[in-house]
């Protein structure tokens, strides 16, 4: 079958110590560190095998993530920008609907027909951090379309207990545009774990800001909104995603290169800051030090975005306002996907504004591409559909 795959080279930068784990399992921990001169292309890849609890998914629609476009783009030394847990070569796409075409025989809780969208996460259910209750921190973690073939392809085989039926979507918005917007439920169960669950979530009518409105921020502009935030603000350097904010629920948007976030925030809350705040630009060095200016007594600040860089933070401020930082990493767990799931299918989150753009498997390196522009809000690669 043909998939997107993405192949570098294993070339260590010489100030990043290779450990015992990376050699003996030639994943990376920190992806930036290591994965020298990127090769993204269309290409044949093995049929994938159906184990026994495994269903095989018929690829209906994969949507372009952030971390996509960071495998495509590479810093001044072209290693790609990545900075998370990687293994290459690999077939790349993991926010996706599926049709389940062929299921193992131990499976017992979807059949033939039935429409998934998946964890990307895959967890092993046995390691310390699993049997605790954190599957995203995984020891022995593997990730669809970073360490493992992914959705960018005709067909994906995986695990039943990955799995979440989102027919229910498609009975709302019919099958076309349905499995475009299941596919969105990967990244959105990445903005709702971080905000409800790691950020322990809001009270409804507190002021919540988003810094970054690619496809999580606009994810969390969307939650924020079904949550019952009293005011959203959200900042972002394309014009395109700003008004794709205000309809997604975003009372106030603005070019943070255009204005002082910190005092439009301050002004917009007269004063009293804001209480929740979500890094979603991956640019906290230059995002957290605003939402510490603007910070509510008792606020928060989530990260969400990747960014493989130290930053500034003055922790007087988290000790006078009672303030709190969360990281967030994920979607498993916690009944994040059948909620979301539940959110849209009920018409209380329609995320499909976000949708902007279509492309065939075949110009699917031509999708990535056109994802740097970020200009649009969710790029959706269509393995069923002819290419251009």
């Amino acid at each position: 079958m043909k998939g997107l795959v993405l192949d570098a080279t294993w070339d260590p930068k010489a100030d990043y110590t290779v450990s015992d784990w990376e050699k003996e399992t030639g994943k990376a921990i920190t992806g930036n560190s290591i994965w020298h001169n990127p090769n993204l292309e269309v290409r044949e890849w093995p049929d994938p095998d159906v184990g026994p609890q495994d269903v095989l998914l018929e690829i209906q629609a994969c949507g372009v993530c952030g971390s996509d476009m960071h495998f495509y783009e590479t810093d001044d030394e072209n290693y790609i920008l990545y900075p998370g847990l990687t293994k290459f070569p690999t077939i790349l796409g993991h926010e996706f609907c599926g049709k389940v075409v062929e299921k193992g025989k131990e499976v017992e809780t979807l059949n033939v027909g039935d429409y998934v969208t998946v964890e990307e996460m895959i967890w092993c259910g046995r390691c310390s951090a699993c049997r605790n209750g954190y599957p995203n921190h995984c020891l022995k973690l593997e990730e669809i379309g970073f360490t493992i073939p992914g959705a960018f392809s005709k067909y994906l085989a995986v695990d039943e207990k990955f799995c979440w039926k989102v027919d229910s979507i498609l009975e709302r918005f019919g099958e076309d545009l349905g499995v475009e917007v299941a596919a969105l439920s990967e990244p959105t169960s990445v903005s709702y774990n971080a905000m409800f669950e790691r950020g322990e979530g809001f009270r409804p009518g507190h002021f919540v800001s988003v810094f970054g409105l690619g496809p999580i921020g606009l994810a969390a502009v969307g939650l924020a909104e079904a949550a019952g935030a009293g005011m959203i603000a959200g900042f972002e350097i394309s014009p395109q995603r700003l008004e794709i904010a205000k309809q997604l629920g975003a009372d106030y948007v603005y070019d943070p290169r255009e204005v002082s976030p910190h005092e439009l925030l301050n002004e917009l809350s007269k004063g009293a800051g804001f209480d929740f705040h979500v890094e979603a630009a991956g640019a906290p060095h230059l995002t957290v030090p605003e939402m510490e200016k603007a910070m509510a007594i008792n606020g928060k600040i989530v990260q969400i975005g990747r960014a493989a860089q130290k930053v500034p933070m003055y922790l007087e401020t988290f000790q006078v306002r009672r303030a709190q930082f969360y990281g967030a990493q994920g979607h498993s767990g916690h009944e994040t996907f059948p909620n979301v799931v539940r959110m849209v299918a009920s018409g209380r989150l329609n995320l499909s504004p976000m949708i902007t753009a279509r492309y065939a498997l075949d110009d699917a390196v031509a999708a990535i591409a056109k994802s740097t522009e970020r200009a649009d809000g969710k790029i959706m690669v269509k393995p069923q559909m002819n290419g251009l």
